[in-house]
């Protein structure tokens, strides 16, 4: 469909050329509020259902606490961790990783529009296409997982043993920002990579759930070569371990220097910037299913 093809390349230079400047962004998350608002309203409309369903998610989510909590019924440390300093590690990755999954977990669904062919729809409008997707079916019980990880991280926070200075203090809003947009953008590139891939949804969700499940465990119960790995190649230590490792006062089993426990930040843009570059890259190389 050559029509449709044109329409969205050109959609793609806009949204490529544009990408830089404030009021592109500003039209983006203009565009982005007004479907999220379609789709809250949407889901109002029938508010038991919503109310059970975010419980529901609530409840799932919480069974993986009240896992860990049975565990230290058996034990008082685990990794060299009291129960308060693993329930810090949970709410802190819990709540970052559920504002990420709330903002952007419908882009595991891009898979099916890749295979399916309805992606050249979203090309036709004169919408970001990655607003689109990320936006698409926004699912406002996610916030339950939100809300059940930080109630778990302010009960951590009254409970864990941590001599506060200013800048611990700061460190705490710093990693759940930083984390958000760390897991953010390990959605987008997982999206990226399904352009190629066609169905690898599977493979986005072992990095983004499988990552946050393992997050919310001491560093100390993994082996080396794995705390390596989410420290150099796919960043995920940056969303709580190295971070909560000073705030606790822990050595760090990678060997790093304390000032990186302070670059969740900057690391958050880098993964950002890379993210941005998969996901043109991946749209361009999208030729529809000839349909």
């Amino acid at each position: 469909m050559p029509g449709a093809m044109d329409a969205g390349y050109d959609t793609h230079v806009r949204d490529t050329v544009g990408a830089g400047s404030v009021a592109a962004v500003a039209e983006a998350l203009r565009a982005y509020r007004l479907i999220v608002a379609m789709w809250v309203r949407s889901t109002m409309a029938y508010r038991a259902s919503f109310v059970l369903t975010a419980l529901g998610n609530f409840a799932a989510t919480a069974l993986d606490f009240v896992t860990i909590v049975l565990m230290f019924s058996h034990i008082t440390t685990l990794g060299g961790f009291t129960l308060p300093e693993v329930a810090f590690l949970y709410g802190t990755t819990s709540t970052a990783f559920g504002a990420a999954d709330l903002l952007l977990g419908s882009m595991d669904r891009l898979g099916r529009r890749v295979r399916d062919g309805t992606l050249d729809t979203l090309l036709l409008r004169p919408v970001p296409v990655l607003v689109q997707v990320a936006a698409d079916r926004f699912a406002l019980r996610r916030f339950g997982r939100i809300l059940q990880g930080a109630l778990v991280l302010a009960w951590s926070l009254a409970r864990v043993d941590v001599a506060w200075t200013p800048a611990k203090v700061l460190l705490v809003p710093l990693m759940l920002v930083g984390g958000t947009a760390i897991f953010g953008a390990v959605f987008v590139c997982g999206a990226a990579f399904q352009f190629r891939a066609g169905d690898a949804s599977e493979l986005q969700n072992s990095v983004t759930y499988g990552g946050n499940t393992m997050l919310q465990y001491p560093p100390g119960v993994f082996a080396r070569e794995l705390v390596r790995g989410v420290t150099f190649v796919v960043p995920l230590a940056f969303v709580n371990w190295l971070p909560a490792l000073h705030i606790l006062g822990r050595p760090d089993p990678v060997g790093l220097p304390g000032w990186v426990a302070f670059c969740s930040p900057l690391v958050a843009l880098l993964c950002c910037a890379v993210a941005g570059a998969a996901w043109r890259a991946g749209l361009r190389s999208y030729r529809s299913t000839g349909s």
